[in-house]
């Protein structure tokens, strides 16, 4: 017993054993984590293993003191394999634990019943299998659960019920089966057990929750149909009166409904002619109408939104004055069509708030409709402001949104553009996604991306140091046959940073500080996370992406991994089984354009040109398709 070896150990532990606890614990978290490491397959964790305390690696968060290991932190890593016992289990002051997006497997191992501090657990997005484990149940101060897209089966236990704190629990997408449970906590306000194979009535409690929460099982009750069943002549006959009473509201109805088309159509109508009244009035003195509440919805005319703006008579008053003296600076033929008089005259509607200001559709009394986008947070003096706004007024591009006219003045600042009818990619991707939609196809997002990196590209063309400084899906604007025009270039250097923050919506490039200083490979990031929304139609925000901070390229490479898969397009792409391998293509391309390396993304010029490409070879596919099918015909007659 006197050997070395066991000299050296007992003076291992004894050392070990008289370092203070909250040491101990750091040592013990740090030797779980590696253990893990080493268990698990897929990227490789980059976590320097030289450095003794485990807080400073990526993913994982330590408590000040003591310091202990409370979040970890690894979604979207491409984890693959089974998580073995005394790893994430002997984290026991755990809080949070994220291992979403990720390829794990098997069945949860049963030393997570450690975790007695565990509030958040987010396990959504892997291949777990097995019953939901009932040890869950002794986590009491767990608050969000989610389990969601896995391959649990089994019942959902009903011993969750001892989960007093919980305020989320998803179970989506498993092989659940069973009947939900009576949970009576009285702090669950959220919950989703869609997609599984749940049966029997949804008790009577979740009855307010929304029906998408139970669809895809044989449920009833709560939000979706009574379980009685309607018809097979089980209910009673209406009355009389009760008939008499559906015809008498029927008709009433139908006549509200016909007032309502009247009122509509005179209005229209009303609206073409004009106001005789307002034509009568006299120039430089337009009377502005009672100021209303400019947030949303149509106002009396421009000029009750923009108090602050004045005509001036007396030429050249107002630093510039612009075309006949009214202080509106217009470009290329635009003075021959209207002044600010005009401009304010006419009635708007607010169109929508957007990073750089409030933008409305303005409709004049000629007829021409226009966007006027109302600057805030200006922060550059007159002169530069003038001089950067005369260069944005001579970009000119078919995949441009043109600058038309704008007016400055101490208390405004306004840009007159081309209106486009059909709104903005970010509204037609994520505005209506219900039973009334109408799918986007390939062609048509194909042709977004091109017209949207021609645009782009033209910009960068100009000089090396002019770039857009904020690509996004909402700065995509589209005409009535879906040809995309860039809007918002240049204005980022306008702006004070209060209005540009540093991640805009998670389309900013990691590189980028100063938000009105974007480089032309940071707008080629941007350009990546637009041809990623465009595919997967998830937004850089959506919900499930940013629960805790995953980005939208982060998502898809772990979703990819290794082999390119279906998962992640947008549904709606997926029936166009013969432009699989472009879509893959611009796939590939949208993640060069967000790599993390400036240096490795492409320049816009060659990311226009891929994507011609890729347009042109969907369309020989097309025609060739076009082709076989016409010479199938012939041959079947002949």
């Amino acid at each position: 017993m006197n050997s070395p070896l066991f000299f050296t150990t007992t003076l291992f532990f004894s050392l070990l054993l008289s370092l203070p606890p909250s040491f101990s614990d750091l040592a013990t978290d740090r030797a779980a984590l590696l253990a893990l490491r080493s268990a698990v397959g897929g990227r490789s964790l980059l976590w320097n293993i030289s450095e003794r305390t485990p807080c400073a690696w990526p993913g994982v968060n330590c408590s000040s003191n003591p310091p202990q290991v409370v979040e970890l932190r690894l979604p979207g890593m491409g984890l693959y394999g089974q998580i073995p016992p005394n790893t994430v289990g002997n984290l026991t002051h755990l809080h949070t634990l994220s291992l979403r997006f990720n390829v794990l497997s098997g069945p949860l191992p049963s030393d997570l019943s450690s975790l007695s501090s565990l509030r958040n657990l987010y396990l959504q997005d892997n291949a777990f299998s097995g019953p939901i484990p009932e040890f869950l149940s002794s986590l009491t101060n767990l608050v969000r659960l989610n389990l969601a897209h896995n391959n649990f089966s089994g019942s959902i236990p009903p011993s969750l019920n001892n989960l007093t704190r919980l305020a989320t629990l998803y179970l989506e997408n498993n092989h659940l089966t069973g009947s939900i449970p009576d949970l009576n906590s009285s702090s669950l306000v959220q919950l989703n057990v869609s997609d599984n194979q749940l049966a029997g009535t949804i008790p009577s409690r979740f009855s307010g929750m929304p029906a998408s929460s139970f669809l895809g099982n044989a449920l009833c009750g709560g939000p979706l149909l009574s379980c009685n069943g309607t018809g097979k002549g089980k209910g009673k006959k209406l009355s009389g009166g009760a008939i008499a009473g559906i015809v008498i509201g029927s008709l009433i109805g139908l006549f509200l409904i016909v007032l309502i088309l009247l009122f509509l159509c005179r209005k229209r109508r009303d609206h073409e002619v004009g106001s005789k009244d307002e034509a009568a009035m006299k120039k430089g003195d337009i009377e502005i109408p009672h100021e209303k509440s400019v947030e949303s919805g149509v106002v009396d005319s421009l000029s009750s939104a923009l108090p602050a703006v004045t005509v001036r008579k007396e030429k050249g008053e107002g630093n510039g004055g612009g075309v006949g003296g009214k202080n509106l600076v217009v470009f290329g033929n635009m003075a021959r069509t209207f002044d600010l008089e005009d401009l304010l005259r006419a009635s708007a509607e607010v169109l929508g708030k957007g990073t750089f200001g409030t933008a409305y559709k303005a409709v004049l009394e000629m007829g021409v409709v226009v966007a006027v986008k109302r600057l805030k947070d200006v922060s550059v003096p007159e002169k530069e402001f003038r001089e950067k706004i005369e260069v944005v007024g001579k970009m000119d591009h078919e995949n441009l949104v043109p600058l038309r006219a704008y007016y400055y003045s101490k208390d405004e600042k306004l840009l007159v553009f081309d209106y486009m009818p059909m709104g903005s990619l970010s509204a037609l991707l994520h505005g209506n996604r219900g039973a009334g939609r109408t799918p986007l196809n390939w062609e048509t997002r194909s042709g977004i991306a091109l017209g949207a990196a021609h645009g782009i590209a033209y910009l960068h063309a100009q000089g090396s140091t002019v770039s857009h400084g904020n690509v996004k899906s909402s700065n995509i604007l589209l005409t009535k046959s879906y040809e995309a025009r860039v809007s918002d270039f240049g204005l980022a250097q306008l702006v004070g940073p209060s209005s540009t923050p540093n991640r805009v919506a998670g389309y900013r490039a990691p590189e980028v500080t100063d938000p009105r200083k974007v480089s032309q490979k940071a707008d080629v990031y941007s350009f990546g996370v637009l041809l990623l929304e465009l595919l997967t139609g998830k937004a850089p925000t959506h919900a499930l992406l940013n629960e805790e901070g995953v980005d939208l390229p982060r998502w898809v490479q772990s979703v990819v991994r290794e082999e390119w898969t279906a998962e992640v397009f947008d549904l709606e792409l997926l029936r166009y089984q013969n432009v699989e391998e472009e879509m893959v293509q611009l796939l590939q391309l949208a993640i060069d354009c967000a790599d993390q390396y400036p240096d490795k993304r492409p320049s816009m010029a060659e990311v226009a040109s891929r994507i011609e490409e890729l347009c042109r070879s969907s369309l020989q596919q097309e025609q060739d398709s076009s082709i076989d099918i016409v010479n199938a015909t012939q041959e079947q007659r002949d």
